[in-house]
């Protein structure tokens, strides 16, 4: 399977999202990444539904949704209205991460579990199977455009050598960070699907910048 490349909306251009879109369906991309931040589990607030709902209606490709909130089993069932085909959680805000992840897939969701970068890879070992994709955070959650953290080279191989032993068809997301001066070590580390936002949109050529990490 070749790398799949989710660009992250959150450095998309807000007062131009149907553009931005548009721009999207047209490229290399493979999916929409969509942050959705609450300002209590990270220091920073995104958009919401209404906004979502209209990414929504452009969106031809499949929405990557990265639930940055507490409480996040409140809000599975809208997000699955809203057309959402992953949605990912945070370990980190689920005191009963089985029953969301079951929830999740009962709403024909994929399951996604996001970890922080001080959060180790085993928390995930009895439940891996389950599991549709595993978000590794490269950077700190909450704002665009942080520095890679190098330490991810080495979870991500851990994280590689769990999914394998346990013979199951969990993807590996790497998001925060990514350029092409990180992504093939990324990718030869064991990564699967590449979020990159500033990398993407602050370039001049957003296009062509996709079709780069796609054939990296």
């Amino acid at each position: 399977m070749s790398t799949l490349i989710a660009p992250s909306i959150l450095a998309a251009d807000f007062a131009n999202l149907q553009r931005d879109s548009e721009m999207l369906n047209s490229s290399e991309a493979d999916w929409f990444h969509i942050d959705i931040m609450d300002g209590v589990f990270v220091p920073n607030i995104s958009f919401g539904m209404p906004v979502l709902k209209a990414i929504a209606k452009h969106a031809k490709k499949p929405l990557d949704v990265h639930l940055m909130i507490v409480n996040p089993d409140q809000y599975i069932t809208t997000f699955a209205e809203l057309n959402s085909e992953i949605l990912t959680v945070h370990y980190e805000a689920c005191n009963h991460l089985h029953r969301t992840i079951q929830k999740i897939k009962s709403c024909n969701m994929k399951a996604g579990v996001a970890l922080n970068p001080h959060t180790p890879i085993n928390v995930l070992e009895s439940i891996i199977q389950d599991i549709d994709l595993v978000c590794v955070m490269s950077v700190n959650p909450g704002f665009g455009g942080q520095s890679f953290i190098r330490e991810t080279y080495l979870k991500v191989k851990e994280l590689k050598a769990m999914i394998e032993k346990k013979g199951c068809p969990t993807l590996i997301e790497i998001d925060g960070g990514v350029t092409n001066k990180n992504a093939k070590q990324l990718i030869k580390s064991g990564a699967d699907v590449l979020v990159a936002g500033s990398f993407i949109f602050g370039n001049d050529n957003p296009n062509k910048t996709i079709s780069g990490l796609k054939n990296i």
